[in-house]
């Protein structure tokens, strides 16, 4: 079977979406699927991944994370490549990445190559989280138009989420027969416990540190903000905490942050980790922490906690409750204090680390291990097929 991936971001930039892109196309590849993804110009290539890209631009090196008044005309340079990739491919199914992914599939499926849409949360939705678009008002009710109009097409609409599963029969109004339910999966081999990282310890000098690790997105919206704000409540009741901050692309700005409230001495901000490099950093860490705001919005770097064997402690959300389980440690959405306890209360508990991890270690192997779940998903190319 061919599948071309259409992807209107940045791939491969070691951050969310991008993950499951490379994650799928690796898992399918022992199933006889062969991918094609077709992205933006900007972006690094991966060994292994077969990828085309749109027209290289001489004013674009980078893309932010996010919207960008970029992304319309990339989009149709993507398209224009799409199309020439589809008829030298010949793909027996189109698999567009996002809400953008899918408008793009749209052109390019046929009655005997159809479209499935893979969708991280609502477009809507995450617009009026980030601000871009008010929670009321006439651009807000085109949007909810637009997205409407958007997921009636594929022949079978992915969510990385249960919530978001139902959320797009209930509210959007997609039958629940083209829904599946296909959360965000860990390659439990390439994240594990016991990995050596002993030079990394001593490069970040946390030598006789308890170290909380952070691995993602640097941006309020993943809650960075709040765990900054719960971070002097944390290192007052546990003085040996450490704080390893993780990614990008705000490192400067949270840097300076931490450099003016003093927190220097408990908090290292690493910049962007790359994803190969990823499981070696986890394994310094003595509790993860993924605080992020959104109720229905995928969470990938909680999969990759939980198969390096680490107790995580999350913001309360039906996604964060479905990825967990009964063994994460979830503290009220936006409640900073909480947040602080759930953090102290697992670094002074040595005993309740290890049941916690070990726990969320197994519910990673099984429940979220991707050679399971792109069997799944090759089954969904099959349906979709007619």
């Amino acid at each position: 079977m061919r599948v071309l991936m259409v992807a209107p971001t940045p791939f491969f930039g070691d951050r969310g979406c991008h993950i499951r892109i490379l994650e799928e196309t690796r898992a399918l590849r022992p199933l006889g699927v062969d991918v094609l993804v077709a992205t933006y110009p900007v972006g690094r290539d991966v060994p292994g991944v077969r990828t085309v890209r749109g027209p290289a631009l001489p004013w674009l090196r980078r893309l932010p994370v996010g919207f960008s008044p970029h992304r319309p005309y990339l989009d149709l340079l993507l398209l224009g490549t799409a199309l020439r990739a589809a008829r030298r491919f010949r793909p027996d199914v189109v698999h567009g990445h996002l809400h953008e992914g899918a408008v793009l599939g749209a052109a390019l499926a046929r009655r005997k190559r159809p479209l499935v849409a893979d969708l991280q949360g609502s477009l809507t939705g995450e617009l009026t989280d980030h601000g871009t678009l008010p929670r009321s008002g006439a651009a807000t009710r085109a949007a909810r138009r637009l997205e409407r109009a958007i997921v009636q097409r594929p022949a079978h609409v992915l969510a990385s989420s249960a919530s978001f599963a139902r959320e797009l029969r209930e509210e959007w109004g997609v039958p629940a027969t083209r829904i599946v339910a296909l959360p965000d999966g860990v390659d439990p081999e390439v994240f594990r416990p016991g990995l050596p990282a002993e030079d990394l310890r001593r490069h970040f000098n946390l030598e006789g540190r308890k170290v909380v690790a952070f691995l993602g997105v640097l941006t309020a919206y993943q809650g960075v903000d709040d765990l900054l704000a719960a971070w002097p409540a944390v290192i007052g009741a546990v003085p040996d905490a450490h704080l390893l901050l993780m990614g990008y692309p705000n490192e400067t700005r949270y840097q300076t942050r931490v450099t003016e409230a003093g927190l220097g001495g408990s908090v290292t901000v690493t910049g962007r980790i790359d994803y190969a490099e990823a499981p070696r950093h986890l394994a310094l860490a003595t509790v993860a922490v993924s605080p992020k705001r959104s109720a229905t919005e995928a969470n990938g770097k909680l999969l990759n906690y939980m198969a390096a064997g680490l107790p995580t402690v999350a913001y309360d959300s039906p996604v964060a409750r479905e990825i967990l389980g009964q063994a994460g440690l979830l503290a009220p959405r936006g409640d900073v204090a909480a947040l602080a306890r759930a953090l102290a209360t697992l670094l002074d508990d040595p005993a309740e680390c290890r049941r916690r991890g070990a726990a969320l270690r197994d519910r990673a192997v099984t429940e979220f291990g991707w050679p399971g779940l792109a069997r799944r998903l090759l089954d969904v190319y099959r349906d979709a097929r007619p």
